[in-house]
């Protein structure tokens, strides 16, 4: 990297998400409760899927590495973001911005295109039952999540070195409550349209490739589903795709809302809003939207805690 910026800008100064005192504490409350059910409730996913024998299915196998990716990036940002509710200045080391920008971009491409893979399971799942197990094994799911792990750690640091190894004119201030790439190209004084046509491109290309799997998917679906006799299998085939449709809308709903919008009409209180409900709100929504909505994990979530339960009960005695 620049000596320069080295010794220049040890540290940045983030702006937060509100510079009214009194909202300070309210607001440290709020998102604390959220991060911390975001971290038990996706903790708890990934170890029910891992350790319940009626979860080794294909879909639960994508559904832990979700888990695992909304609990990576709401980590990257929330702990920061919450201590600098408690402390006088909102500053974040030059190191550790970097760090953070590399982490929130390899999780949130991760999840990105894990959703896509999602959509492509669903599919096989509804289309070909009798094959799923065979079309869906144990390799194929761990190309389908390596892929898009191996990609996203490879854009984020390529984007994090393209940044950081840029010329910073000195000013210290990132208009944002986390190390973001677009806030921190406002800082840049080189290669700025460069960076900015890599990002730009990149995000395109993934918001609208894993889209375009997942709305080709549901095309499909609908069309093999509209093809069986029974109601009652229509709705049942239909019912399993319900969570996964569910946090799509949500997720891609935010990311098209926060990227896609006209620069004119770009605020940065309304920019701050959806990112705080893409970081801190989705990844809890997101595990208590598949207990709720299905059945094998509230029965498994039901015995683990049955089982517990019994285990403490003996050694109590």
């Amino acid at each position: 990297m620049d000596k320069h910026n080295l010794t220049v800008l040890n540290e940045f100064i983030l702006l937060g998400i509100t510079d009214c005192p009194e909202l300070q504490a309210p607001l440290f409350g709020l998102f604390l409760i959220i991060y911390m059910i975001s971290v038990v409730s996706n903790l708890g996913m990934i170890i029910l899927t891992k350790i319940d024998s009626s979860l080794q299915t294909p879909m639960y196998f994508f559904l832990r590495h979700l888990a695992i990716t909304d609990l990576g990036y709401s980590t990257a940002v929330g702990p920061k973001m919450l201590v600098n509710f408690v402390v006088d200045e909102n500053t974040i080391s030059y190191y550790f911005c970097a760090t953070q920008l590399v982490f929130f971009i390899m999780f949130i491409t991760s999840e990105i295109f894990i959703l896509s893979a999602m959509s492509y399971d669903r599919y096989v799942a509804i289309r070909n039952p009798l094959l799923y197990t065979v079309i869906m094994s144990q390799r194929m799911c761990w190309v389908l999540v390596a892929i898009p792990y191996v990609y996203s750690t490879l854009i984020s640091i390529l984007v994090t070195i393209k940044i950081f190894n840029s010329s910073f004119c000195g000013y210290k201030v990132i208009r944002h409550f986390y190390c973001d790439s677009l806030p921190l190209l406002s800082l840049l004084c080189s290669n700025i349209h460069e960076i900015k046509w890599i990002i730009l491109i990149l995000a395109y290309f993934d918001l609208i490739s894993s889209l375009l799997i997942i709305l080709v998917s549901y095309i499909l679906i609908i069309a093999a589903i509209l093809k069986m006799n029974s109601v009652k299998v229509k709705h049942k085939a239909f019912s399993t795709c319900g969570s996964h449709l569910t946090v799509v809308i949500v997720f891609y709903g935010t990311l098209i809302f926060m990227y896609l919008q006209p620069s004119s009409s770009h605020s940065f209180d309304t920019d701050k809003m959806a990112s705080i409900f893409y970081i801190l709100v989705i990844p809890m929504l997101n595990p208590l939207i598949y207990s709720l909505r299905t059945k094998d994990v509230k029965y498994a979530l039901h015995r683990t805690l049955g089982q517990l339960c019994n285990i403490f009960s003996q050694s109590s005695l």
